[in-house]
């Protein structure tokens, strides 16, 4: 499997939003699933990204 990981920067920069914004998401179950590292840090497969996206697309009302 060779697909890329991205670090929460990279995340929060394609996202647009905070560090506090990600982790409240984080908290409360919102966010896109993450892989945990040894050395704490989280990384988000490029895949989990755009399938937590498409989750929250909606039809204009």
């Amino acid at each position: 499997m060779n697909e890329e990981l991205l670090t929460v920067p990279e995340v929060l920069a394609e996202l647009r939003v905070s560090r506090s914004t990600w982790f409240y998401w984080r908290q409360t179950g919102k966010g896109p699933r993450v892989i945990k590292l040894p050395n704490g840090q989280l990384r988000v497969r490029r895949s989990a990204l755009g399938r937590w996206l498409g989750e929250l697309e909606q039809d204009a009302a």
